[in-house]
């Protein structure tokens, strides 16, 4: 039995960190800082990671069933959220991390001010499904794939701005059985490892 169900991060949670430095525009023979709203990026370092955030105990079902539900906890850093350092003066964060979205052609918008990846200590993700005739040991997880970016923010022919995002193309959940191959996902393996029976096929490859 084999099933990953995908929540990608479209609308978006988190704080914004605001960095130091501002963007400044010549605007004729006075000089002054002005916004500058349409600049130029250049990425560089692009980072993609894939992490564990949440992690079931153990499910044992010891008669088939037509459906299921389980609690995920979190696990590691809980209430990460979207962050932009160096915003340009005149620019929002959630426009820098539009910028870099566009710069790697994602799919869906990446998770942009205001988006938390799970929920905070103590709330707990449920998850259900009804998925067909289940029996015996499975484990089910939360990921986030994650992505880095350095930025230059160029004003005219001057570089006005130097900054760091860290947000997320999506975030998932997983749901398989123990007694399966394992998960093709990296933080599949690990749940796997953490949850499942160690002489278990998914434990046995993780």
């Amino acid at each position: 039995m084999r099933g990953t169900a995908r929540r990608i991060s479209g609308t978006a949670l988190a704080t914004v960190v605001l960095g130091a430095g501002l963007a400044a525009c010549t605007d004729g023979e006075e000089e002054r800082a002005v916004p500058c709203t349409d600049g130029t990026y250049a990425w560089s370092d692009v980072r993609r990671s894939e992490e564990l955030t949440e992690l079931a105990d153990l499910i044992r079902l010891e008669k088939r069933t037509a459906s299921y539900s389980v609690r995920l906890k979190p696990v590691g850093d809980t209430d990460v959220r979207p962050t932009v350092s160096g915003t340009p003066q005149g620019v929002r964060a959630a426009d820098v991390i539009e910028a870099l979205g566009k710069h790697l052609r994602v799919e869906e918008p990446l998770a942009d001010p205001g988006e938390r990846d799970v929920p905070k200590e103590g709330l707990w993700h449920v998850f259900e499904a009804a998925t067909g005739d289940l029996k015996g040991a499975y484990y089910s997880w939360g990921y986030r794939k994650g992505v880095e970016a350095d930025f230059v923010y160029a004003c005219g022919s001057s570089e006005s701005a130097r900054g760091h995002v860290r947000t997320w193309e999506e975030t998932g959940t997983g749901f398989l059985s123990c007694a399966s191959d394992p998960s093709e996902l990296n933080s599949g393996r690990r749940a796997a490892h953490e949850s499942c029976p160690a002489g278990s096929e998914a434990a046995k490859a993780s």
